[in-house]
């Protein structure tokens, strides 16, 4: 009987030709978490468990641990690995010195979430280092002020990198939390296949989406085959709207203002580092592995306050090495609401000036939700608005959080 191979019409996983997931299954999983009772454990940090599971689920294809110094220093650096693999932000695990000191290079570790308690994995520890963290900052976010969320959590992290191949064993509460919407590579990519789709954009979201994003979503369906919105499900900012109110409110916009088949809606488990263009280009590289051929990059992407420019994620795809994603951006301008021209417009397409024009952000719709205000109905759709609205109204006042207009939001 002839074997008919049938090659993927989607782009390759990072750094290779095929997915690269660590999450160990049956009998293998059942024996290392025997094991893993057993050994001395390192605490990690939300961030840290977000990166293990994305190593566990293939998103982070190639990697096969945590990084090394000579990792760590290239990827500040250079924007590579010491094997030369490109990638732009560092993927480290860290610990106090009493912990470091009490383990010895050679042995194994359980890794533990630092909040459920869970046994999350197992590492071999082949290096410990310390980190100028200053420079990690200054290289990764543009700056060392502790205002910045993840200049925060890189200063207050242990004060030594522990680095290894891991193996990973659980996937946390995702997969319960969130059921469907929490989608592996190898899902998005199956799914992707059997829509016959070759080219998928991903929009990137910790927000509900308003007119903009809708707009941007649209662009990027007149170009693609269909637009992968993509959540993100780990932590957030405090006063962000937990995902699953996200999903709702996404769930309610394509089903009314898509066309049928166009879209398909999934979350991944990283929290937000807000590195702006840094963070871009991550974002690019595990959307590489979701099967996405393009990332939607609008303004400001990934940034907080007024630490990056509007565009800078914009320039920095063209300042990387041509070959370094198969991922591309898909650059897009300053959005708003034309009321001159009736409808969305951007920079590019719009002839009226600013007086004729709504720039919408995220920022701004928590802000008028959180306040209880007004939404004009250019900014959002109304079955959006009542989905936000009833979140809102649902919240304790000592669950309120005061919105402030920073940055690129404030214009």
């Amino acid at each position: 009987m002839e074997v008919r191979i049938v090659m993927s019409k989607l782009v390759r996983p990072h750094g290779g030709a095929e997915l690269k997931p660590l999450l160990l299954r049956g009998k293998e999983q059942e024996a290392e978490l025997a094991r893993a009772a057993t050994l001395p454990q390192v605490r990690m940090s939300s961030r840290e468990t977000g990166d293990l599971i994305m190593m566990g689920i293939g998103g982070f294809t190639p990697l096969d641990g945590f990084m090394t110094h000579a990792d760590w220093r290239g990827v500040c650096d250079g924007y590579k690995m010491a094997s030369g693999l490109f990638w732009p932000i560092p993927v480290t695990l860290s610990t106090d010195e009493a912990t470091a000191n009490s383990l010895t290079v050679g042995s194994s570790v359980a890794l533990v979430d630092g909040e459920s308690n869970a046994i999350m994995g197992t590492m071999q520890i082949t290096e410990k280092y310390s980190i100028d963290k200053a420079h990690e900052c200054m290289m990764v976010y543009k700056t060392t002020e502790l205002e910045h969320p993840g200049v925060k959590i890189v200063m207050d992290q242990g004060a030594i990198n522990l680095a290894g191949p891991v193996k990973v064993l659980s996937t946390g509460d995702f997969a319960d939390k969130y059921g469907a919407l929490f989608m592996t590579p190898a899902e998005t990519r199956a799914l992707f296949e059997s829509k016959g789709w070759s080219t998928v954009a991903a929009f990137q979201t910790r927000n509900p989406m308003h007119r903009s994003h809708e707009y941007l979503a649209k662009v990027a369906v007149e170009i693609c085959d269909g637009v992968l919105i993509h959540s993100l499900l780990g932590k957030l900012k405090a006063g962000d709207i937990p995902a699953e109110v996200r999903a709702r409110a996404i769930d309610t916009l394509v089903e009314n203002y898509f066309a049928k088949g166009t879209i398909v809606q999934a979350g991944y488990p990283l929290d937000m580092r807000y590195a702006g263009p840094r963070e871009a280009l991550l974002h690019a590289l595990f959307r590489q592995n979701y099967g996405c051929s393009h990332l939607i990059v609008g303004r400001d992407h990934a940034g907080v306050g007024s630490y990056y420019g509007p565009f800078d994620a914009h320039h920095i795809f063209d300042e990387i090495p041509k070959d370094a994603l198969e991922t591309k951006p898909m650059k897009i301008d300053w959005t708003f609401w034309c009321y001159q021209c009736g409808g969305m417009a951007s920079m590019r397409t719009c002839p009226h000036d600013d007086k004729q024009r709504l720039l919408l952000s995220g920022t701004k719709l928590r802000k008028s939700l959180s306040e209880g205000g007004d939404v004009p109905s250019e900014f959002s759709r109304p079955e959006v608005l009542s989905i936000l609205r009833e979140y809102y109204a649902s919240l304790e006042s000592h669950e309120k959080v005061e919105v402030k207009l920073t940055g690129h939001s404030a214009r």
